[in-house]
């Protein structure tokens, strides 16, 4: 049986510490050691995510005026050029024969009373904040050269009205030679690894592995959500909060659920692949990348649902002296020095 660190629906993590932990002392290939030091400095991690994609021109044509702000960007196409104007959704559109793609699939798909097939996929990569704009823009230039050149079209810009530089991608389904894309999960974790590379071959310091490696639970939300939730306009997250605090209203407290032993078992194999890893590395006589290891797990914050990360940001009222939290205040003695008041949430 393959060893994991944990079984993310059947395919294989980035950082499978559990091996390497279980490696014999001083066997950590060098790309290995990168990595894992990569990911104990808490390098910045890349995202690549799917953000939709278009059954019809009409949809084509929005998703592409929204990334080029009705056409007062610059786009950049498979050929290197750069394209703006009013003119630019008709001019894809009709250089990619997205017409003639759209026409044969939707026929079929009403006889067979199925959603036709995307014409295009929407992808998005990004950095966090602090990031120069034009290597992430290098970055997923290169990787686009290199996963799509002569195979499938695509166009892409780059924004840069967010704190985040992210760059949109719109690439056409059906390819040069007639198999359609189909991206999977292993299809992005290949994405994140080359985007990274590419960064780090820029010079920007930039890591790709598996949220629960780095102790992280939340997951992403779908992009019309996050957008929505940006603008404080999120119908889903006003609905989630209302849940959680009628709950916590009749019950003072969650409900278990079925997800949160799910999360702690994790983290459980988590801390015991990191500290296998340390403890190999401490044997081999890596005593500093073992202890940056430590730090690196002890600074882990505890697993927890969506809900109960919900419910974290609300005001809860006190119901025993337990529940009294010791908050800084501005408060100066008569000494001139600062102190703590107890305040209860």
């Amino acid at each position: 049986m393959k060893r994991r660190l944990i079984d993310l629906r059947g395919q294989t993590p980035l950082l499978d510490i559990v091996s390497y932990g279980r490696s014999a002392p001083g066997s950590f290939t060098t790309a290995q050691l990168d990595l894992i030091a990569r990911t104990a400095r808490r390098t910045p991690e890349v995202m690549v995510k799917v953000s939709g994609g278009a059954h019809s021109l009409r949809g084509v044509g929005s998703h592409i005026g929204y990334i080029s702000r009705e056409g007062s960007l610059d786009v950049e196409t498979d050929m290197g050029v750069g394209i703006h104007g009013r003119g630019l959704q008709k001019a894809v559109i009709e250089n990619w024969d997205l017409d003639l793609d759209a026409h044969f699939p939707m026929a079929r798909a009403v006889r067979e009373t199925r959603k036709p097939p995307k014409l295009v996929h929407n992808l998005i990569f990004s950095m966090p904040s602090g990031t120069p704009p034009t290597k992430v823009l290098q970055a997923v230039r290169k990787l686009a050269q290199n996963e799509w050149a002569l195979k499938h079209r695509y166009i892409m810009v780059l924004h840069t009205d967010a704190p985040h530089p992210h760059v949109h991608v719109v690439l056409k389904a059906r390819s040069e030679q007639g198999p359609r894309l189909n991206i999977r999960k292993a299809t992005l974790r290949d994405w994140r690894q080359q985007f990274a590379t590419n960064l780090r071959e820029f010079a920007v310091a930039a890591n790709a592995t598996e949220r629960a490696v780095r102790g992280q639970s939340k997951s992403n939300v779908p992009d019309g959500i996050y957008r929505a939730e940006r603008r404080g306009k999120s119908t889903y997250v006003r609905q989630r909060a209302k849940e959680v605090a009628a709950e916590l209203d009749a019950a003072g407290d969650l409900t278990t659920e079925k997800g949160r032993e799910t999360l702690r078992a994790t983290r459980r194999a988590v801390d015991q692949g990191w500290g296998n890893v340390s403890f190999a590395l401490a044997r081999s006589g890596q005593r500093e990348l073992a202890l940056r290891i430590q730090q690196f797990v002890d600074g882990m914050r505890p697993p927890k649902t969506e809900r109960e990360l919900i419910a974290d940001q609300m005001p809860r009222p006190i119901r025993s002296e337990r529940d009294r939290t010791v908050l800084p205040c501005s408060s100066v003695r008569e000494d001139g020095k600062k102190y703590l008041t107890v305040r209860g949430l």
